[in-house]
């Protein structure tokens, strides 16, 4: 056990370089959005959800509502049932409360690793390994950051306020490689988002042009990028 939680950890730490600046970003939103240090690193150390945090925070920040709030977020985590559901199957056999224990540590980076790696680390051990290393990193860089926020030049502060921004980018960009109709339904949800903005506040005008967006593209997206070809399969 103890040499696949180590297996675990080393195949985790290449993914600080990546958590400790979102991490990092996230810390100075929250407090810009006016949060103190305890609540910012509070949130990281209760949640533990880069791209849910961060869209939390961005709508705290707009004024929005506590059920807007955690609509949005639910929706946002809903890929978490299917990836949970992948990283479990293995462990299937594990006890309930290791079971319970990986599964909040669930997320976009343990699941990737956990799932491209070969069947002899599918283990608890293993998953643990990864979690860990990514807890620590993504709560040190939001109290690193959270701490720091008040030090750093205001135009350095303002310019991780495009965090978000480039979060969700680099979460939708993958998907839209090669597959217009994934394309044309992001332009759709955007085009929906800014109109209903104009008649209802911006976080619920968020949370209906995602659901109403997400179930039109069920009838012509197609994930595998070949929806030229979607309608003669």
């Amino acid at each position: 056990m103890k040499r696949e939680f180590l297996s675990g950890v080393r195949a985790a730490v290449p993914v600080i370089l990546g958590t400790v600046p979102v991490g990092i970003a996230f810390a100075v939103m929250a407090r810009q959005a006016g949060l103190t240090v305890a609540q910012t690193s509070g949130m990281s150390l209760l949640v533990c959800a880069g791209a849910s945090q961060m869209m939390a925070v961005g709508m705290y920040a707009q004024g929005a509502g506590l059920l807007a709030m955690i609509l949005a977020t639910f929706i946002l985590n809903l890929r978490h049932l299917i990836m949970s559901t992948c990283v479990m199957h293995p462990l299937r056999g594990e006890k309930a409360a290791w079971k319970l224990l990986a599964a909040f540590g669930v997320t976009d980076e343990t699941f990737a690793i956990f799932t491209t790696e070969q069947e002899e680390h599918h283990t608890i051990s293993f998953f643990l390994g990864l979690v860990a290393v990514i807890y620590s990193a993504w709560n040190l860089s939001t109290l690193a950051g959270a701490l720091a926020s008040s030090l750093l030049p205001d135009i350095v502060s303002a310019s991780l306020g495009i965090a978000i921004y480039a979060m969700f980018i680099g979460i939708l960009t993958p998907s839209l490689t090669g597959n217009r109709r994934m394309l044309a339904l992001a332009a759709l949800t955007a085009v929906c988002n800014t109109l209903l903005t104009q008649v209802i506040p911006s976080s619920w005008a968020l949370i209906a042009s995602t659901l109403v967006c997400a179930w039109l593209g069920t009838f012509f997206v197609d994930i595998d990028g070949k929806g030229e070809q979607h309608g003669q399969q």
